[in-house]
């Protein structure tokens, strides 16, 4: 009889991890004694580590065993709790269905169910719904409770500028509770953000001289143009407490803003006084009341674009001028983002003309797709330097696995001299431990290097296959409008540098599934393995170009 092969998933939240029951090696030696007891064979254990459970994004290693479900590689796939898998009941039905179809079963260690009947899906969708049903329960009881602390003027916890929170021990662990202490050094900060903006200063030009004066965020980390924007706003340093500002931020992000949050008084002493903070909102409200400015057009390369002093995204920048008969024109630029959000301490302007850089952009592209001979060599030279980055693993590979085969004769040595009473069963024990530890150490060293050679492949990327891409997003970004020619361009280019001469050096372009979909709507052609190429990387940054000038006489200089 075949044993079953088995997978463990494993998954701990960062809030998780100090806590031994819900531990990756509780739940690893959960898994290995259910295998052996039920007589599976265990295969290998995905784990996922300081990820919440609430949502299945940003898990590497659930991906990968889904992956890999397709491929034949187990029968089963075996969790501590059905939680570890998905806490949403929407989710992990899902994930069942995309095992199902590949006949991989599900099982728990700790939870009675199974996948191959329709009561044992009935089973498991009851155990599901009443897990999610608990937790949203525990949720809303500690969102009432904070709100009740709130609204009693309490601190509900987090780090705020200017303030240490200090915790304040009761009669018992849980009549504990957390305060807020004004530190001095950062209350001066606050208050001189309070002072130059009532003193008539921008929220850029007080960014500019926190940071030229060396102060930092609570973090560490310079400020900038949003953060000194929080602190004009926060009620804190009047005395007030504010929650519940955004709703579902998890799902809503930024746009959950709540129209009515809970702002009462506070139990910790104010920074400002009330007079500084009425002038305050005073000058921001006659601010915020003036008509903003709009302009046509779009910077398709905002973030694409990368500073070549500091290597931070540039973004969008206008200046109006005048000409010789007093009629006013706009210019558009990108400039650095650190400076733009933090400052000339940080780093300085670069501005690059826009319709410069855009052009030479969009021309070298051209140039690239339209000229074979231009392409094929920079395939050429990728797939050249995709062969040199495999031979160091596969040399690596050979050293892990020759290292195992002396493992494997030590130990068959050390039991001969076990057998012949030349070591007694204590050396024989102490020696197979050191042994054993050092055979899984290189055991796990040479599954990843397997994985690594998986993913770089040195079978060659087909010209074909690169060429038909290009070209179809050459042609759709001729007759796209502004929105859509940044989009289309934020999905192929990673960045482009530019030198300290500001001429563009590199240009770095990407390709995923969702690209070559996007652009071809089919598989790339089967001629010269483009098929079976893409089907073994789903995900692979292409190629970088770098472009020496097209007039080496007179090269063009994107500032003027």
């Amino acid at each position: 009889m075949t044993l079953k092969k088995v997978v463990g998933y494993t998954r701990v939240s960062t809030k998780e991890q100090g806590e031994h029951g819900y531990s990756i090696d509780a739940q690893r030696e959960m898994i290995k004694n259910y295998c052996e007891k039920h007589g599976y064979e265990l295969v290998k254990i995905y784990e996922d580590k300081g990820i919440s459970g609430k949502s299945t994004k940003g898990r590497l290693a659930l991906q990968n065993l889904l992956v890999d479900s397709k491929k034949g590689l187990f029968d089963v796939v075996l969790v501590w709790k059905i939680n570890r898998l998905a806490r949403k009941q929407l989710d992990l039905l899902k994930i069942i269905n995309e095992l199902d179809i590949v006949n991989v079963s599900f099982r728990s260690c700790t939870e009675n169910f199974e996948t191959e009947t329709p009561s044992g899906k009935l089973n498991l969708q009851m155990i599901g719904a009443i897990s999610e049903f608990e937790r949203n329960t525990i949720v809303d009881n500690v969102k009432m409770g904070m709100k009740a602390r709130a609204r009693n003027g309490e601190w509900n916890g987090g780090i705020v500028l200017g303030y240490d929170t200090v915790k304040v021990e009761g009669l018992n662990s849980k009549d504990s509770k957390s305060v807020l202490e004004i530190n001095p050094e950062e209350a001066m900060i606050v208050k001189k953000v309070f002072e130059l903006y009532a003193s008539g200063k921008g929220l850029k030009a007080i960014t500019n001289e926190l940071n030229h004066k060396g102060y930092k965020t609570k973090k560490g980390n310079p400020f900038n143009v949003n953060g000194v924007r929080d602190i004009l706003h926060n009620p804190m340093y009047i005395g007030k407490i504010r929650y519940n500002v955004r709703e579902d931020w998890a799902e809503k992000r930024r746009k959950g803003i709540n129209p009515d949050p809970i702002i009462v008084e506070g139990k910790h002493d104010a920074i400002i006084s009330k007079e500084l903070w009425d002038k305050v909102r005073r000058i921001y409200k006659s601010k915020s009341g003036r008509a903003k400015r709009r302009y046509d057009g779009s910077f398709p390369l905002t973030g694409i674009l990368r500073c070549p002093v500091c290597g931070a995204g540039m973004v969008a920048h206008r200046t109006t001028k005048k000409k010789k008969d007093g009629t006013k024109y706009v210019l558009r630029y990108y400039t650095c983002g650190n400076f733009k959000n933090k400052g000339s301490a940080v780093c300085r302007s670069n501005g690059i003309r826009a319709d410069y850089a855009e052009e030479y952009v969009f021309n070298r592209l051209s140039e690239v797709i339209s000229k074979d001979d231009v392409l094929k060599d920079i395939v050429s030279t990728l797939n050249d330097k995709r062969k040199n980055e495999i031979k160091p693993l596969e040399a690596e590979l050979r050293y892990t696995e020759k290292r195992i085969e002396e493992f494997s004769s030590k130990r068959e040595k050390y039991f001969k001299l076990f057998e012949d009473d030349i070591i007694d069963s204590d050396a024989l024990n102490k020696r197979m431990k050191i042994l054993q530890d050092e055979l899984e150490e290189y055991s796990k060293r040479k599954e990843e290097v397997l994985e690594k050679l998986a993913e770089n492949d040195s079978q060659e990327i087909p010209f074909q296959f690169v060429k038909d891409v290009l070209s179809d997003f050459h042609s759709l970004l001729d007759k796209a409008p502004h929105d859509q020619k940044k989009m289309l361009l934020q999905l192929i280019l990673s960045k482009i540098t530019i030198t300290d001469r500001k001429q563009i050096d590199t240009m770095e372009l990407q390709f995923d599934e969702k690209i070559i979909k996007y652009f071809l709507g089919k598989e790339p052609p089967s001629d010269e393995g483009g098929s079976s190429f893409n089907n073994k990387h789903k995900s692979l940054q292409l190629f970088m170009v770098r472009f020496v000038p097209i007039y080496p006489k007179s090269p063009i200089n994107l500032l003027q």
